[in-house]
């Protein structure tokens, strides 16, 4: 009996401290699952466990050291200390919080005096006049940097897993909140508010665990796109700086944009439609649907329809800037002699601000609609009956569900 009680009580301690980080962290297996409610359960009621297992193993282990052969207590001692590596790691070095860390300084400088290249990715954000580009080589590594624009508090948030960047107001039923790196759910990253100690998804801004579970982050209008094409939209937004105290962990994100990254978490895959492939999501009417980045490349121009509303996305020369605009009645097509887009209806020009610059329609302005790049295994997770855009040939796509 004394000797089950030890070996039920050192599995109970050391599965126990597994389980708290294996369920939200990628580890082969974990991400699939959904075990949210599980390893929420356990992340908070850990203590209950380590004292069962202590209680089990306390006697047992006090009989046995006192009364047993050297190779017995030797063998107790291996445990003990398996157990307190186990504890060392989860604990200390293998929880989100502990590898990824919050930047010491948020600073900004003028466009002019960056270091950055005009062709490194940024989320960019305007609110009330003011506007600011925050790499995603450098968000990339911290996962949330709290900061404020336009004189709003924001919340910019980015997952390098899935690809996915949203900017939220930190404000959780009117009042302001902290978050704090969690770990991941279907291979999103999450955050544990200060407060109620809820989980909440990083892709949608929704608490999954906890006292605040169905409640949701207002999310602020965004977009993804390179620093020269956001400049050019916005000539005097400021634009993160690098924490000097994180340049190695920066380093590590130095080809993510590529989507050349060496890390199959993080890496690109080639091939249409396959998980990591890239792609644009728009959700419209609450109908979801994605266009595949590959198809994008080559055609440069989508007209399209979600629900009743007619949609044009559209990239641009430097193959890293998307938009997508309501279109109206309009088809456009690239102009053959010049750097824009022009509307088959009337003729006119337009810019990649979605400004008609010349023609009949000089001086209008094409709808924004938010719209984003992330990976296909991330945009079918989270939007469960999404639709695909699938490129035939002029005047046929075919649409397919994803369930």
């Amino acid at each position: 009996m004394k000797t089950l009680l030890l070996v039920l009580g050192f599995f109970t301690l050391i599965v126990a401290e597994i389980l708290k980080v294996y369920l939200i962290m990628p580890f082969p297996g974990s991400q699939q699952m959904n075990s949210i409610d599980f390893a929420y359960f356990m992340f908070f009621n850990i203590g209950y466990f380590r004292l069962a297992g202590l209680l089990m193993i306390a006697y047992p282990a006090w009989h046995f050291l006192k009364t047993g052969k050297k190779r017995v207590k030797l063998l107790i001692g291996t445990f003990i200390v398996l157990y307190l590596g186990v504890f060392y790691a989860v604990n200390f070095r293998m929880l989100a919080d502990k590898i990824f860390y919050q930047p010491n300084t948020v600073s900004f400088v003028p466009a002019s005096q960056t270091g950055y290249e005009m062709t490194d990715l940024v989320l960019g954000v305007e609110i009330n006049g003011e506007s600011k580009a925050y790499p995603i080589e450098n968000i990339g590594y911290h996962h949330q940097v709290r900061d404020t624009v336009g004189g709003t508090p924001v919340i910019v948030t980015y997952c390098t897993v899935c690809r996915t960047g949203r900017i939220f107001s930190p404000e959780v039923n009117g009042t302001p909140e902290t978050f704090r790196l969690v770990g991941m759910d279907h291979f999103n990253a999450m955050f544990e508010d200060s407060r109620t100690r809820s989980w909440w998804r990083q892709v949608n801004g929704e608490a999954v665990a906890g006292p605040l579970t169905g409640t949701t982050l207002p999310e602020l209008p965004s977009e993804q796109m390179a620093l020269g094409a956001w400049l050019n939209k916005y000539p005097e937004s400021l634009v993160l700086q690098p924490d000097t105290a994180f340049l190695e962990k920066y380093e590590n994100l130095k080809n993510y944009d590529e989507g050349t990254s060496e890390s199959k978490l993080t890496g690109r895959d080639t091939a249409s439609w396959a998980d990591k492939s890239w792609v644009i999501g728009v959700t419209l009417d609450e109908k979801a649907k994605a266009y595949d980045w590959n198809e994008l490349i080559k055609t440069r121009l989508i007209n399209d329809t979600i629900s009743s509303t007619s949609l044009l996305i559209a990239l641009e020369p430097d193959s890293l800037s998307f938009h997508a605009w309501e279109r109206d009645t309009l088809v456009f097509s690239l102009s053959d002699t010049t750097n824009f887009i022009v509307d088959k209806n009337t003729g006119s020009e337009w810019n990649w601000k979605g400004e008609c610059v010349r023609g009949m329609l000089s001086g209008a302005q094409l709808k924004w609609v938010l719209a984003y790049q992330e990976f296909w295994h991330s945009w079918k997770t989270f939007h469960h009956r999404t639709r695909t855009y699938r490129y035939r040939k002029p005047g046929q796509a075919h649409l397919k569900q994803i369930r």
